[in-house]
């Protein structure tokens, strides 16, 4: 019986298709995004897989490590147009929502299909996102936050956490106490009486790390107040197995939602927060707490770095 070439050909080529398939679904694209920047060296970089279908958390888990920014955004396409089911990972853990990765994967969304509204179904809620370009093409994301809370510090907490850091109570300003405050994410908040405190970073990374691992912490939001509504923030991130996240939106909102909660920036107000200068990352988040209170809204510029990927 002979063998039909024409068939073994076929063949031949469905199998490579199928292997071509299978490798693309293995090792999807990575996109690489500077979020709260226009610049690609400004901002908080972030890794974004705009199709995450069928990778396990182990694989994104492995991708974001290699990546090796603080997160990395992984994204299933929903049921619904605009609709997509959203991971996020740090080179260690998976973390329940991130803003930055936020505005990022949406930006690179809106590249590709057009500036409009998304909707993100993370583990911490539904996330409405809008993305709008302005007069020169720039584009910007909006992201609307889950509802926000925010809690008392006990003194043990913040005492603890002061040691941590290589601060004493009277490096605090005591207009802003300390809290804990939740928008997607949950964060110790704590308020430098100067901006030279806030510059001097130099904590225990192995013990902050416990310290917010048991408190189910995400970042510290350091903050220093430069006038009503202009803050410079910084934020200790070692749980993610980062020294600091250069700019971050899940801890934005959450302050926003804190300094509502305190009264010193009411409804409507918005609030400039310049984040990244001490490490060489200029980025600025835009924090409206009146539009879709009691949610927050956190609007930045986003920017590709380059389409590096994939990774291996």
């Amino acid at each position: 019986m002979t063998t039909d070439a024409t068939d073994a050909t076929s063949a031949t080529d469905a199998t490579d298709a199928t292997d071509a398939t299978d490798v693309a679904r293995a090792v999807p694209e990575i996109l690489r995004y500077a979020a709260f920047a226009t610049d690609p060296a400004g901002g908080n970089p972030a890794g974004v897989v705009l199709d995450a279908t069928g990778l396990s958390a182990d694989r994104m888990l492995a991708i974001a490590a290699e990546i090796g920014y603080s997160e990395t955004a992984f994204l299933v396409p929903g049921p619904a147009a605009g609709e997509y089911a959203v991971r996020y990972f740090s080179p260690l853990v998976e973390v329940p929502f991130c803003g930055h990765a936020t505005v990022a994967s949406a930006v690179a969304l809106a590249e590709r299909v057009g500036p409009g509204r998304f909707l993100y179904r993370t583990a911490s809620g539904e996330v409405p996102v809008e993305v709008t370009a302005d007069a020169d093409g720039g584009l910007r994301a909006t992201l609307t936050s889950v509802e926000p809370r925010v809690e008392e510090a006990g003194p043990a907490d913040v005492e603890e956490a002061l040691a941590l850091l290589g601060w004493a109570a009277e490096d605090l300003d005591p207009a802003l106490p300390p809290r804990y405050a939740y928008a997607g994410a949950r964060h110790l908040v704590l308020a430098a009486g100067t901006r030279d405190r806030l510059a001097r970073l130099d904590y225990d990374f192995d013990g902050l790390a416990a310290f917010m691992t048991a408190r189910d912490l995400v970042t510290f939001q350091l903050v220093w107040r430069a006038a009503p509504d202009v803050f410079h923030v910084r934020n200790p991130f070692p749980v993610g197995g980062v020294v600091e996240d250069p700019a971050t939106g899940a801890a934005a909102a959450a302050f926003g939602a804190y300094l509502r909660d305190l009264g010193p920036a009411a409804a409507p107000a918005v609030l400039t927060l310049h984040q990244g200068e001490d490490m060489g990352r200029p980025g600025t988040l835009l924090v409206d707490l009146g539009s879709a209170a009691p949610r927050v809204r956190v609007s930045g510029a986003g920017v590709a770095i380059g389409q590096e990927g994939p990774v291996s």
